[in-house]
């Protein structure tokens, strides 16, 4: 099996054009690639005799596969179960297993390993597919019926076993739940045997999956298997706004990403003094505001005029703290402030998009006062050249004898009425 976008061919495979953002069912999501595919084993030496089988939603399960089975990525198998059998897709075989199983410590006794039963017949895929159908229609009710019940539960998901004897429902809650009426309840109206499994806010995100606030598909449903515990110290050493919206995941709690670069940040804020050491100088105490990680500064204030910064290196701020240890003080900050500053004119930037200015495209402004000027010039000229041939139209004695004016008009075209009665 392979989608559209993959280079796999009869289950052998040959890399994904995707890079791993594939969301289909084939490359779904925890996919390994098995980089050893095309390698022969030494002389002597037999295939790791077990499997990797993936479930609903990325789960994983490890079987011995006891009959020898030739398996390859992608197959269909009919695995054991607790009661009856269970359908799984194969996603990795051979010794990668071995490496994932210790990765995960899951120990190679064959006494307490699962097996793999058989490939699955078409019969065996039809029935699982036909349970997968029912699982969307019965969340809606199993939600119904928690409602009712005033339970403080969400039921997340529900996951049918391959040979539908059996649905498991996933549920998240805050507190202890006493579900004993649900289940009675489930019964009565699936008629199926019931599984009530509870799963944290982070394991529910990596069931259903989603897309992060990056763009990407979320970390806990592509490649992220363990969730180690994020605080938000590690928001306060990146400089980041604590602001829970948008520390937040979609599962509730802190982004899990908020870890990924926290140790860079903590080896780089080795050679920064801790934020609350005060500098002392003969001109007052300073006391630290603000610092800039990725170019080495940090700004100082003095008690008492705490709008004036004073922006310095962290080389010149802990020869400074050195200076006090050995009960000693400097002048003022100004002098290392100020050498920082000749440092930062001597800096040239060169435009090498060769854009002067990003508003060169804008239109520019009119000028409406020069407009305005203009227009009470030609009135006040209008005026003028009105008065001078007698009146205006606009004059007060126009406008209080506008008939006087009509019959100007209708005097000036009888002329023409009598030129053309002539003709």
């Amino acid at each position: 099996m392979a989608c559209a976008s993959c280079t796999t061919k009869d289950g052998s495979p040959k890399g994904c054009k995707n890079n791993g953002t594939c969301g289909t069912d084939s490359c779904n999501k925890l996919t390994v690639f098995d980089w050893l595919s095309n390698m022969s084993l030494p002389n002597g030496e037999k295939p790791f005799n077990w499997v990797e089988v993936r479930y609903k939603n990325g789960r994983k399960v490890y079987y011995h596969n006891t009959e020898n089975l030739t398996l390859s990525i992608g197959d269909i198998v009919a695995t054991q179960a607790k009661a009856g059998h269970d359908i799984g897709m194969v996603t990795l075989t051979g010794e990668l297993v071995r490496v994932q199983m210790k990765r995960k410590n899951i120990s190679e006794n064959l006494e307490e390993a699962l097996k793999i039963y058989r490939k699955a017949s078409q019969k065996d895929i039809d029935i699982w597919q036909t349970a997968r159908d029912k699982e969307e229609p019965m969340k809606v009710k199993a939600r119904q019926f928690a409602i009712d019940l005033k339970l403080q539960m969400k039921i997340s998901d529900i996951e049918f076993q391959g040979d539908a004897s059996k649905a498991t429902f996933y549920y998240t809650a805050e507190e202890r739940v006493d579900f004993r009426e649900l289940i009675k309840v489930f019964a009565r109206e699936f008629r199926t045997r019931i599984e009530m499994k509870q799963v944290g806010f982070r394991q529910e995100a990596a069931r259903l999956g989603g897309i992060g606030s990056c763009g990407r598909e979320l970390c806990c449903s592509t490649w992220l298997t363990d969730f180690r515990s994020v605080s938000t110290s590690a928001a306060r050493y990146q400089q980041l706004s604590l602001n829970p919206q948008k520390l937040a995941g979609q599962c509730g709690k802190l982004k899990c990403c908020l870890n990924y670069e926290l140790d860079t940040y903590l080896d780089a804020l080795k050679s920064f003094p801790k934020n609350d050491t005060k500098l002392y100088t003969e001109k007052g105490t300073a006391v630290c505001q603000k610092t800039d990680i990725f170019k080495g500064h940090m700004w100082y204030a003095y008690e008492g005029e705490w709008m004036n910064w004073h922006k310095i290196t962290t080389e010149q701020a802990n020869e400074i703290i050195e200076i006090n240890k050995q009960k000693k003080k400097i002048a003022s900050l100004e002098e290392y402030a100020s050498d920082l500053v000749e440092e930062d004119t001597k800096e040239v930037f060169e435009n090498v998009v060769g854009q002067d200015s990003l508003t060169r495209f804008d239109s520019p402004k009119r000028n409406n006062k020069r407009r305005n000027n203009r227009r009470k010039k030609g009135n006040h000229n209008n005026k003028e050249a009105g008065a001078n041939n007698g009146g205006n139209k606009n004059t007060p004695e126009n406008k209080k004898n506008p008939n006087q004016n009509k019959r100007r008009k209708n005097n000036k075209r009888k002329p023409q009425n009598t030129k053309n009665a002539a003709k």
